[in-house]
């Protein structure tokens, strides 16, 4: 990869569009432009209609062509827009004139890669905008726009400064009189690392959160065979995607669905049955609503009027995993157990708003109050923890101070590597591979 190299790529969509826009990243772009709108005068960041021809000076296409002058531009480089109508046939003629001109096809996040190097962006906005191009909800969309737009890395910059000030600090109890140093020094190196530690700790509690804005809620449906998942997951996924069947055992994978409630992403699982089999299929399907039931941020438990009473009994309901617990098919008996107060039919309907009202109440419980959450990758999630175990080994190193620093720089390091300013070229290469071609 050569960061010198004239570049460009569709920034728009693919497919049949009215417009396009390919945008173009270089060094001193300005003698193209002007060929491409025939003007030896222009003016930056203003659109100009073009006739665009080739080197043969047939007709391409008529365009808008917009240029932005380094350093005022995505890129940091001099940046061309060219809006084109969105045709394939357009958009390839489009290609190989660039081509001709001895530019070349951009890598996937190579625009973005040359902001990080110019210093438009850091790892942490990079990983903004990976997680906003993949946004579907609206709560998705403002995390990762507050992300794009600098919401971690200020947080992480703050520690990293407050780490390598705790860290001088320390060494410098080394190498001063005490006399020349701040009253109570060591004791307050000790507190700001320990604030430091009890921050990163906290924000890793909320990864889970975090993960779930970013990939969805994930909500399973669990309980025996012919209970009624099915239904419920058709119901509520309002479409019949899962087979219904009065036969036990019907469903033998798990069947999923993606939906909006509320403006949050909800992976919504119909699982197996759980029942005792000598079917090899079906067991594999049970072992698979086991794995559901672990990455469950919310089960709902489907019981029948039949096995209310297994409800007092059923163990699998009782876990670290928010449950609601439902009697289906309440349109076959009159019956109601007082301590059981959510009785449901998939097939009436009735009690089904009830449902969707307790299920949005636990999506609220879990998500609402994370506006400010830091958004933490699994990459991120990792060099969290290991700032968070350098500060521990910081502060359990008592008053060698030797030891107290070297930790706490490595903590400092750590955070570093999550903003890019320590990095690695397999880091660089991963984060930026999230991002399309133009970006």
């Amino acid at each position: 990869m050569n960061n010198n190299d004239t570049i460009f790529a569709l920034s728009s969509g693919h497919g049949k569009s009215g417009v396009a826009v390919v945008r173009i990243s270089g060094d001193n772009l300005r003698d193209i432009f002007s060929k491409f709108i025939n003007k030896s005068e222009f003016v930056p960041r203003h659109a100009y209609f073009c006739n665009l021809r080739d080197r043969a000076d047939d007709l391409i296409d008529q365009c808008l062509a917009i240029y932005f002058p380094a350093p005022h531009s995505f890129t940091g480089t001099d940046v061309i827009e060219l809006h084109t109508h969105g045709a394939p046939a357009t958009i390839n003629a489009v290609f190989e004139y660039l081509a001709t001109l001895g530019m070349r096809m951009a890598m996937a996040g190579e625009f973005s890669r040359r902001a990080f190097y110019n210093n438009k962006m850091d790892l942490t906005d990079v990983d903004g905008l990976a997680a906003l191009l993949d946004a579907q909800t609206d709560v998705q969309r403002k995390h990762a726009l507050r992300s794009m737009l600098g919401h971690d890395s200020k947080i992480y910059n703050t520690w990293r400064d407050q780490m390598v000030e705790v860290s001088a600090y320390a060494a410098a109890i080394l190498d001063y009189n005490a006399d020349d140093l701040p009253a109570n020094i060591g004791d307050r190196v000790h507190a700001h690392a320990k604030k430091l530690y009890n921050e990163i700790d906290s924000a890793l509690k909320q990864y889970r959160t975090s993960r779930a804005i970013r990939g969805g809620i994930n909500i399973a449906l669990v309980g025996e065979t012919n209970v009624g998942k099915s239904s419920i997951f058709n119901y509520l996924a309002g479409a019949n995607r899962a087979i219904v069947s009065d036969i036990a055992g019907t469903t033998r994978d798990v069947v999923s669905t993606t939906l909006d409630i509320d403006g949050f992403m909800i992976n919504l699982s119909d699982t197996a049955g759980i029942r005792e089999t000598d079917d090899i299929i079906e067991n594999i399907g049970i072992e698979r609503t086991k794995n559901e039931i672990e990455n469950a941020d919310i089960i709902i438990h489907v019981y029948t009027p039949k096995n209310v009473p297994k409800w007092r009994t059923d163990i699998s309901r009782i876990g670290p995993n928010p449950n609601i617990d439902i009697v289906n098919k309440c349109d076959t008996t009159t019956e109601r157990d007082p301590e059981f107060g959510l009785y449901v039919s998939a097939k009436t309907g009735d009690g089904m708003d009830e449902l969707m009202s307790t299920l949005r109440a636990k999506i609220h419980e879990i998500m609402d109050g994370t506006e400010s959450a830091l958004s933490i990758n699994a990459r991120t999630k990792s060099l969290l923890e290991s700032a968070r175990d350098e500060l521990s080994h910081a502060l359990s190193s008592g008053e060698n101070y030797d030891i107290f620093a070297e930790h706490t720089r490595r903590a400092g390091d750590a955070i570093g590597q999550i903003l890019g300013t320590i990095t690695a070229s397999e880091v660089l290469d991963k984060t930026f591979g999230q991002l399309c071609l133009g970006k």
